[in-house]
């Protein structure tokens, strides 16, 4: 079982829904409760190996999708990730199309985000131990590079380079809201990678993420005959596709770096405001995964 401390080797993290747990080939599977100093994660996180390579799986909702997007624990999350010794995640989720050439069914790697979300806790840090993180390139690059090669050989329209609009939901976008969305040069919509991704960043754990469309978003003058039929379909071939994307990418990740190029590891060193001896021991405490590297220098 891999914890913190268990050596340098890198143990990818995959965050996402029931297709990727369930993907061909994962083995030596076992599910463990990680305890997070911020509450209770979605769900225990599922260890397991890929061709002997280790990975960890946490689905977003919780298996049978129990969560809403407004109610998941993304700091406990990404916390636990952090505890279970995670260094990279490849995070997957589904989105609705702003454009009109991302059909369903198309993958996009996403390397920006606008946050719309307001009711959600966003920040590891605090009162008593202030942070501000860089985050003007959400993504890691090293990541990326390694999904787009393992999507050469798929039959899937995979995109790289795209911007996440993130909405609070649980309901979808008004029409007068899709249309400002588009006006905006965003590419796709969702509920679900904010505050993830920032969290993933203040973490220091490199981070991507593969948007899978589902459907067109309200702007689009054939929604309203979208059946949620249609949407389960599109759904479970996603899932399909994610599932071997990701079971592609696993192998390509293995040579990781002593250090990100991208500086994903490292973004803490310059992030911390507060004077040493200002700080709350609670605080340093409860930080004590997160940012433990820095608080222990």
């Amino acid at each position: 079982m891999s914890q913190i401390g268990d050596g340098d080797r890198p143990l990818i993290g995959m965050i996402g829904g029931s297709g990727l747990y369930d993907m061909e080939g994962l083995s030596n599977t076992q599910w463990v409760k990680i305890e997070s100093a911020y509450g209770e994660p979605s769900d225990a996180l599922l260890f397991g190996e890929i061709d002997g390579i280790r990975i960890v799986f946490l689905p977003r909702h919780g298996r049978g999708h129990r969560i809403p997007p407004s109610q998941i624990n993304y700091r406990a999350n990404i916390d636990a990730m952090k505890r279970a010794g995670v260094t990279d995640v490849l995070s997957f989720s589904a989105v609705g199309s702003l454009r009109k050439d991302l059909a369903p069914g198309a993958f996009v790697l996403v390397d920006q985000f606008i946050d719309r979300t307001f009711a959600r806790e966003k920040s590891f840090f605090g009162e008593g131990l202030a942070a501000h993180v860089a985050v003007a390139h959400p993504t890691c690059a090293r990541l990326g590079d390694a999904l787009m090669k393992a999507s050469e050989s798929q039959d899937v329209d995979v995109r790289r380079g795209g911007t996440y609009l993130a909405i609070e939901g649980p309901q979808f976008s008004t029409l007068a809201e899709s249309n400002l969305y588009r006006q905006w040069g965003c590419d796709v919509i969702g509920m679900t990678n904010m505050p993830e991704a920032k969290l993933a960043r203040e973490a220091e754990i490199c981070y991507a993420t593969m948007a899978m469309v589902t459907d067109f978003d309200t702007w689009h003058p054939d929604h309203d005959s979208v059946t949620v039929e249609m949407i389960i379909k599109v759904l479970s071939a996603n899932a399909q596709n994610a599932a071997t994307l990701a079971r592609r990418a696993v192998p390509g990740l293995q040579d990781r770096p002593d250090a990100c190029p991208n500086g994903c590891d490292r973004v803490l060193d310059t992030a911390i405001i507060t004077a040493a001896n200002a700080r709350d021991p609670e605080m340093v405490a409860k930080l004590g995964a997160v940012a433990g590297r820095v608080l222990r220098a």
